[in-house]
């Protein structure tokens, strides 16, 4: 057993110094998220070193992983005003619970926009999101994903409920890109993306190329994501709503989704979307849908009925952005030279600011195992739920999936860690002194950090 084991001592040693997330903040009855990631919640220093709260995310399951290890890599690399600051990870042994420490964002477009439709439905208060107020959130998103896409980087989970909005403080009314458990390099793939990751981007904002099975696709999915949210941004209401659940399968091919867009946006013509017969599902497509159906369908009747005019700056960009064909589709730093940025009202560091002193907008409530409210947040989202990716490797439990492959590292002497020294060490220490119950904690605990090595060097190699 000790070829398997750490030195006794040291593990005692190291295992007592480390920081625990208890030890040093104020979260319990604090949640105030859940989801597949796992938990939320709202803390605040124990010794009143300052007065911030911070975002305490406890990832589901344990150990790390594949999506726990993109968001943790990618966030230390990546400062932008517009990015979620991850700033510090905690890793609690004895549980072996992983902990991310985020700066707290008070608010979320999801909430944001379900106040509002809440309110268009009553017929109560202003029913559409302030529109100074939508353009800044939309230059904003632009700006964190334009500083994305010049670092290669692409987030491909873009959704309200992803967007969050600091509230009351120095950094009041900005924009913050949060989730980066789907986020992937794309400067040099070593395989098509679709390889790894066949299905990407939540329901409602997935783009018609993902839909068709692309199998290089690009930051243009990120854009046509976009252009969702402004749509919704611009009528309170998710513009490619679909009815059927999300399908959680590795087939990207949703004839509900693809027919809903359609409705939206028109069937695309091969003369507007020269590679539409390239894709591998064009086949089904041509199949199971008539263009005949859709001749009446095009973004500026929906738009219309929203009492959004075609000549209007704000029409104009959103088409830009939900360009059917992706190489037609608008950059990020194209859609910030937009006109319809440069008008008045301009767009303000603080999307608030057009609002008065006070946010009108309810702060985050604590959410209890049999809150009812979250319950019937949960239903709503459940349409909306990122299905997990799927692969011919076993899954992982977390938001993504690891290869089972045995790495050459993970038998190098240098890698092999043992509890006792060779015989007559000084340090050596008889596995009989140990209590049965800390050796088989200990065992359990190298069990992990060999999982975690094994775990580094796949991700590594698929990070890449």
């Amino acid at each position: 057993m000790s070829f398997f084991m750490m030195d006794y001592e040291f593990k005692m040693k190291t295992q007592n110094e480390r920081v625990k997330v208890e030890d040093l903040f104020d979260y319990e009855g604090c949640k105030v998220g859940r989801g597949t990631y796992g938990h939320v919640y709202k803390g605040r220093r124990k010794d009143g070193s300052d007065n911030k709260d911070y975002a305490l995310k406890q990832i589901e399951g344990t150990g790390l992983s594949m999506s726990a290890c993109r968001e943790i890599a990618l966030l230390r690399e990546l400062k932008h005003p517009n990015v979620i600051n991850l700033v510090r990870v905690f890793l609690s042994h004895n549980d072996r619970k992983v902990w991310l420490m985020f700066d707290f964002a008070e608010h979320d477009l999801w909430h944001i926009i379900k106040y509002h439709r809440a309110a268009k439905a009553n017929k109560t208060k202003p029913f559409s999101v302030n529109k100074p107020m939508v353009k800044s959130l939309l230059y904003q998103i632009l700006d964190g994903i334009h500083y994305l896409h010049s670092n290669w980087v692409l987030h491909r989970d873009l959704k309200p409920a992803n967007i969050l909005v600091m509230g009351e403080g120095p950094e009041r009314g900005r924009v913050k890109i949060a989730d980066m458990g789907f986020a992937r390099l794309f400067n040099a793939p070593l395989k098509p993306l679709a390889d790894l990751d066949p299905v990407v981007v939540t329901f409602w904002y997935r783009a018609p190329e993902l839909l068709l099975g692309a199998r290089h696709y690009t930051k243009a999915i990120d854009i046509w994501a976009i252009g969702c949210i402004f749509a919704e941004l611009l009528t309170s209401e998710p513009i490619f709503h679909c009815r059927q659940e999300d399908i959680k399968t590795s087939n990207p091919y949703h004839h509900d989704q693809l027919d809903r867009i359609f409705n939206v946006m028109g069937f695309p013509h091969e003369k507007d979307w020269e590679d539409i017969k390239k894709m591998p599902e064009h086949p089904t497509l041509l199949k199971d849908f008539k263009k005949s159906n859709y001749v009446n369908c095009s973004l500026v009747k929906y738009m219309e009925r929203h009492k959004i005019k075609p000549d209007t700056k704000s029409f104009q960009l959103l088409q830009k952005l939900l360009l059917m064909d992706p190489n037609k589709r608008i950059t990020s730093d194209q859609a910030m030279q937009d006109p319809y940025f440069s008008e008045e009202p301009y767009p303000t560091q603080d999307v608030f600011q057009n609002l008065g002193p006070t946010i009108p907008y309810p702060k985050r409530e604590f959410l209890t195992d049999d809150d009812q409210e979250e319950k019937s947040e949960n239903k709503q989202r459940q349409n909306q739920q990122q299905p997990q990716p799927q692969q011919q490797h076993q899954q992982v439990p977390q938001q993504s999936q690891q290869p089972q492959q045995s790495n050459q590292h993970d038998n190098h002497p240098s890698k092999r860690v043992r509890l006792s020294g060779p015989p007559g060490h000084p340090g050596q220490m008889n596995s009989q002194q140990i209590p049965i119950s800390q050796q088989q904690e200990f065992h359990q605990q190298q069990m992990m950090y060999s999982n975690a090595q094994q775990q580094q060097s796949n991700f590594q190699q698929r990070f890449q």
